[in-house]
């Protein structure tokens, strides 16, 4: 359980169908953090956390996602959206495999499914089915590791043996909550108190998915500055100025520079009839140019720079 000088565990419990509810205090915190840890916190709760859940399914003798089954009181579009509720706990991320054979008339729960041994059902009273016949039901289950909601590509599709695809939740919190606090001392000095409140399947507990995002943000963290590290290096090993190619530049018109009148006849009059022979002056030689001021210097440094890549200093 989660509890030192700066984070409580004011809360853990089990609620209806395995799911679990945490209630989690973090103190201590300056003005603004608060609100800035809780989204953080939320938005990976809800987004980064993986868990398992039912992705395909084959039943004998169906062929189509809109057929009956007969004796069957749910369509099989019913019946798919009921394994949507099914919560697993796996150690392992590679896909498995379930069955499920029941002769009816029984009502069909989650628990009657055959599971591989490291594949553990967090819901077993969960509702799938009634069979009101002696009819033989069996169907095949796909079990697959994911982040997120993943919506079938298709449906249905032959090339997938057969089985009939779902739009499956992987998200092991269901729901995240926070308020703020603000605490005053005697010195009526204020800091931040952040309540977080976590639900979730039961496939892992309110502490563990609170212990999993915060470890999720600390590497982004981690990673951001060790990339900013890495691309520090990289800037310090290039040469600080780096000399521009000018000789393609060197017999285009300064007319093609689009300079103002004051500017252009200024350097016509001095002879500077392309950006050859206006690269010949130093920044201070054109300033001396009759007629040729600080601002039309200026100008041309700019045009050079923006129309050609060409950087006087």
């Amino acid at each position: 359980m989660i509890n030192n000088n700066l984070i409580k565990c004011l809360k853990s419990d089990k609620i209806e169908s395995g799911a679990c509810h945490g209630q989690f205090l973090i103190n201590s915190l300056k003005s603004g953090q608060g609100i800035t840890i809780g989204n953080q916190l939320r938005r990976v709760l809800l987004n980064d956390l993986g868990g398992v859940g039912i992705t395909a399914i084959r039943i004998a003798g169906v062929s189509h996602e809109f057929s009956t089954i007969p004796g069957v009181r749910e369509d099989i579009l019913e019946i798919l959206l009921n394994l949507k509720g099914v919560a697993l706990r796996s150690d392992t991320k590679s896909p498995q495999f379930g069955r499920l054979k029941i002769q009816g008339p029984v009502v069909v729960t989650a628990d009657l499914i055959q599971l591989p041994s490291n594949l553990e059902l967090v819901n077993p009273n969960h509702y799938l089915m009634t069979v009101s016949t002696a009819n033989v039901i069996e169907i095949e289950f796909k079990f697959e590791y994911g982040t997120g909601y993943t919506l079938a590509s298709h449906t249905f599709s032959e090339e997938d043996e057969n089985f009939l695809q779902l739009d499956t939740v992987f998200m092991p919190v269901q729901k995240v909550d926070f308020k703020i606090e603000n605490v005053y001392d005697n010195e009526n000095n204020m800091t931040e108190r952040l309540f977080l409140d976590i639900w979730t399947n039961g496939s892992i507990s309110p502490e563990e998915a609170f212990e999993s995002a915060a470890n999720v943000t600390i590497d982004l963290f981690k990673r951001l500055v060790v990339e900013e590290k890495q691309t520090t290096k990289v800037d310090e090993s290039k040469p600080k100025s780096q000399s521009i190619d000018i000789e393609p530049y060197t017999n285009i018109a300064i007319e093609e520079l689009q300079l103002s009148v004051r500017a252009y006849n200024c350097l016509k009059k001095a002879q500077i009839n392309t950006v050859g022979d206006l690269l010949q002056y130093s920044p201070e030689k054109l300033q001396e140019l009759k007629n040729f001021g600080r601002k039309s210097s200026l100008e041309v440094f700019s045009t050079l720079k923006n129309k050609l890549g060409i950087i006087l200093k």
